[in-house]
């Protein structure tokens, strides 16, 4: 494992994919289609022939990573067409790239193929999902998982960390909370997951790739926790926050889109290959953000 290209590398899990693997030295290429940032090159998954596109076939990489993804669960639901282009078809694409140049090929998946009636989950566990969303990541797992190349996939859920647009729920609470901004938040008591760290997922996946693993794992932390839970550990450090905090049944939310509500994930499986790996929890992000700025 060499040389490496990253879709979606200005994103959350792909940008920090990007640093980790360029700190651990390896020739790292990461790639973007709709945010520009100044690490990444513009590469379209849907439309391979783009003139603009890196040219991915001349770097030749060993892996090939694929963070992106339509992730805004509600807009798929009413946008199946694209939900399918920029989930499945920009899959199907890459694993071409990938079966061409004989890459493996890592693929990022969530909790969402569960439907939440007995979380957390383990890999073997019976998929159900709930949403468009939900079923075009799963369909894209699959094709993943029975290509003609060796492959990854990892499945994580309510992943936060540095990201530059801090769209993360965790990040962007934090820069609120830091701004003084007067929060008016309506969250969720009855949707449990297990948050991870992006830069978790990013250690997890080198080693994973280092010793040449393949399959389907499940990335996860120690914290389980529901939406509103997640808030309150974050509001937890900023004694003079000004917020609202409404507690609200998902039903009452009246999302387009199904959620799983006790969902999350096991990670016996990665631990038991890798036990001594300490994942952080919440805590220990907030905490290391907070001594960022002192």
């Amino acid at each position: 494992m060499q040389k490496i290209f990253i879709s979606g590398a200005s994103g959350l899990i792909g940008g920090n994919c990007l640093h980790y693997f360029t700190q651990k030295g390896l020739d790292v290429i990461g790639t973007y289609f709709s945010y520009a940032t100044t690490d990444t090159y513009y590469f379209n998954t849907l439309d391979l022939a783009h003139s603009d596109n890196y040219a991915i076939e001349a770097f030749k990489p060993d892996v090939i990573v694929h963070c992106g993804a339509l992730t805004h669960v509600d807009y798929c639901e009413t946008n199946e067409a694209e939900s399918y282009q920029k989930t499945v078809q920009s899959t199907i694409n890459l694993l071409e790239i990938a079966q061409k140049m004989n890459a493996k090929f890592v693929y990022i998946s969530t909790d969402y193929v569960f439907d939440g009636a007995k979380g957390p989950y383990h890999e073997y566990d019976e998929v159900k999902p709930l949403s468009v969303y939900a079923t075009h990541k799963w369909m894209a797992e699959q094709l993943v998982l029975n290509a003609a190349v060796k492959s990854l996939v990892l499945r994580v859920t309510n992943v936060y960390g540095n990201e530059l647009r801090n769209k993360n729920f965790v990040a962007r609470l934090i820069d609120q909370c830091k701004q003084q901004e007067t929060l008016q938040l309506k969250l969720p008591y009855d949707q449990y997951a297990t948050p991870v760290n992006a830069y978790d997922v990013a250690r997890a996946m080198y080693l994973l790739l280092n010793d040449q693993h393949t399959g389907l794992f499940h990335i996860a932390s120690t914290d389980f926790m529901n939406r509103v839970e997640l808030a309150m550990r974050v509001l937890s450090y900023f004694p003079h926050a000004k917020y609202q905090l409404t507690s609200v049944s998902t039903e009452t939310l009246q999302q387009p889109a199904l959620r799983p509500l006790i969902a999350g994930l096991h990670k016996t499986k990665f631990s038991t290959l890798y036990p001594e790996f300490l994942f952080s929890s919440v805590d220990q992000y907030v905490q290391s953000v907070l001594r960022q700025n002192d």
